[in-house]
């Protein structure tokens, strides 16, 4: 990592863009960071939704969608990496009391268990399990995700690219998807017209 730049944790926060960013991708976004370290970061964008719904997506890999609370939500454009590959940010599960000693293993092949925070899952198992009508209660689908190599992220938030504040659960399950930028950013006490789309230094 260069010298410059003092190591910083944003696992489990969210990234919300600044006006002047103007990458395609990246525009009016909020970023939930799965996984930040020295050798970089990878994140899900939880605010644009494709006009794909669940129940396409899961009419498309050969199962029925169990869950009716789901039916009709969007799958999401995570981010620009790995665009047909498809991530589930979703609540905790943990093996139930028959596996107490295994209590800190996800039930699913693939997770990600992101420290203070969710999990995100790529196997196909938790597919599976919503289509039982199980599976975790909450969950938000993307295809893709957003990443950055070592120090890169770093230089965007010197470069004024991203505000920083940590993740709260309810932006991403419980509130409109046009409404996440504003409320992620009341996180931080702040409006959309507070910020001006110069990118400046204090």
């Amino acid at each position: 990592m260069p010298a410059d730049f003092a190591p910083i944790n944003l696992t489990n926060h969210f990234l919300i863009a600044m006006p002047g960013l103007e990458d395609a991708s990246f525009a009016r976004s909020v970023v939930y960071l799965c996984e930040h370290s020295e050798r970089g970061a990878l994140g899900l964008i939880i605010n644009k939704p494709t006009d794909i719904s669940l129940k396409k997506l899961f009419d498309k890999v050969d199962l029925s969608l169990g869950r009716a609370d789901l039916t009709d939500q969007p799958v999401y454009q995570g981010g620009p990496v790995q665009t047909e590959r498809g991530f589930v940010l979703h609540d905790p599960i943990t093996q139930s009391a028959e596996g107490a000693e295994e209590a800190e293993e996800s039930i699913y092949a693939s997770t990600m268990a992101i420290p203070g925070g969710l999990e995100m899952t790529t196997s196909k198992d938790v597919l599976e399990a919503l289509a039982e009508g199980a599976g975790p209660r909450r969950v938000l689908v993307t295809l893709g995700y957003a990443a950055w190599g070592e120090g890169q992220l770093e230089s965007e938030l010197a470069e004024n690219s991203w505000l920083t504040v940590g993740a709260d659960r309810t932006v991403i399950f419980d509130t409109p998807v046009d409404q996440r930028y504003d409320r992620a950013l009341a996180l931080l006490g702040l409006q959309a017209w507070m910020l001006s789309p110069e990118a400046g230094h204090a």
